[in-house]
């Protein structure tokens, strides 16, 4: 089968960050679905792993952790899907991806593909819908309001991938005032559309612009990049006994005892630890995934799809690569079939 792998950590410049291969048609385990690959989409954690994990010797290491397509078999214990069924689905980080003409996934973490999106559409969503649902809905609890807080939330980036997802969420599915940032007209603009109440420049100090808008301290805060540039402001302006997420690298270690006089609490968020630990609760992707399925399909929220670069093909993807590494990125960049 045709697949897009590399065997060392490079730039993406390089010839060889990227290239076309040929690889077996691997097999499904037990609880494993075969899917045949129509669409995938580009992640910042695509980038960050090929800049720092290297294939096995004699091997290639094949990226990729969106996708939507097509089940073609499944293993002897699968039970929630059939060959024939359209499907989306983010992958483990464990195992080889899903820039490959066929790939094998666990069952627990897939979605029934919602039936009024293109196959593109459809794998513009997952991992960034696992992310954000799972920080706003399963770290955060952010239908629970904190005492004596606006009941608001502060989306630090939210034009990007993850961003674009949670401020749908957060405006369709609850009661929670939405603060967005972004630096930009057409990101701005791009916010605003999605649903946010209230956008604010990141370029700029943010709790100063958090206080202009006269509605209080936000009870929650969800910091999706740049987290150690925002980290002292984000300090200042969140509520005492408020809660503050974060799903980036910071790149340099946050000071956490600024949050300590305040009472926050802090979540980790990463979509990967369920399928890396195999929690006991690893089938809730799957459900969170069906639900966001009824919910586009219903209209309540939308694909964050913004360009599909071409097929699937080391060239396309060293492009996806670039793209998503300028840290410009509105919305979703997706690759279409073989």
């Amino acid at each position: 089968m045709r697949a897009v792998g590399y065997q060392q950590s490079l730039p993406i410049e390089a010839d060889a960050s990227l290239i076309d291969i040929e690889l077996p048609r691997p097999e499904p385990g037990p609880r494993d679905l075969l899917v045949e690959i129509k669409a995938v989409s580009v992640n910042p954690v695509d980038t960050k792993v090929r800049k720092r994990a290297q294939a096995e010797p004699g091997s290639h290491k094949v990226l990729g952790y969106d996708a939507a397509g097509i089940v073609r078999a499944v293993g002897a214990e699968v039970s929630l899907f059939k060959a024939g069924d359209e499907v989306f689905y983010a992958g483990a980080i464990t195992r080889s991806g899903t820039n490959a003409e066929f790939h094998v996934v666990d069952e627990r973490i897939v979605g029934v593909k919602p039936k009024n999106l293109s196959f593109e559409e459809a794998a513009a969503l997952p991992l960034t819908t696992l992310t954000a649902w799972e920080t706003l809905f399963d770290r955060l609890d952010i239908k629970r309001p904190v005492k004596g807080a606006a009941n608001a939330i502060l989306i630090v980036g939210a034009a990007g991938g993850v961003g674009s997802i949670a401020v749908q969420l957060a405006r369709k599915l609850t009661n929670v005032t939405v603060i967005a940032t972004a630096s930009r007209p057409e990101t701005q603009s791009w916010a605003k559309e999605l649903g946010a109440h209230h956008v604010i420049d990141h370029t700029k100090p943010l709790a100063a612009q958090v206080e202009a808008l006269g509605i209080g301290a936000p009870a929650f805060v969800f910091s999706i990049t740049h987290t150690e540039t925002h980290f002292a402001e984000i300090a200042k302006l969140i509520v005492p006994q408020g809660h503050f997420a974060l799903i980036d690298d910071p790149k340099d270690p946050l000071d956490i005892s600024l949050l300590k006089g305040k009472s926050v609490s802090i979540h980790w968020e990463s979509m990967f630890t369920r399928s890396t630990f195999q929690t006991a609760d690893m089938e809730r992707q799957h459900e969170i995934l069906n639900e966001a399925s009824r919910l586009i399909d219903a209209g309540t929220i939308k694909s964050t799809l913004a360009d599909v670069l071409g097929p699937i093909n080391a060239a396309n993807l060293k492009k996806a690569h670039a793209f998503i590494e300028s840290n410009r990125a509105k919305g979703k960049i997706v690759l279409s079939g073989f």
